[in-house]
């Protein structure tokens, strides 16, 4: 059976999504594809969200920003935005959700901790949704 692949979308690919992307990652356990772009990105992961990731045991510093590209919209069964607004394509029979999360950029690394906790939260959530385990 084919492993679901799952695309998480923020505008510079370097926070939220990149964040999302680690977790799904360790906490799936290799179960699930994981998939993160920006539909604006950056040159590099902000520090603070690899900092405070760090801090749960889970490496996103060698992540690099990538850009949104419809071929990784139309492999993933799961499309999560973050704040991209109308630069995500859509596609018929793809599963989206549109998680409202505060921009870690320029916050202080007390609201990136928050902003990782929800994000951890959702995705043990849409995990669960996915594996049903």
């Amino acid at each position: 059976m084919k492993k679901p692949t799952v695309l998480f979308v923020c505008v510079h690919n370097t926070g939220r999504s990149q964040m999302a992307a680690g977790y799904m990652r360790a906490l799936s356990g290799g179960k699930v594809e994981v998939l993160s772009a920006g539909s604006a990105p950056k040159e590099s992961i902000n520090p603070q969200a690899i900092e405070v990731m760090a801090e749960e045991g889970i490496d996103i510093a060698n992540q690099q920003p990538k850009i949104l590209t419809p071929e990784a919209v139309m492999e993933s069964d799961a499309v999560v935005t973050m704040g991209c607004g109308d630069a995500c394509p859509f596609y018929p029979g793809k599963r989206y959700e549109d998680w409202v999360l505060d921009d870690p950029a320029g916050q202080p690394v007390e609201k990136v901790r928050e902003i990782r906790d929800e994000i951890k939260s959702r995705v043990e959530k849409l995990l669960f949704e996915i594996l049903g385990e």
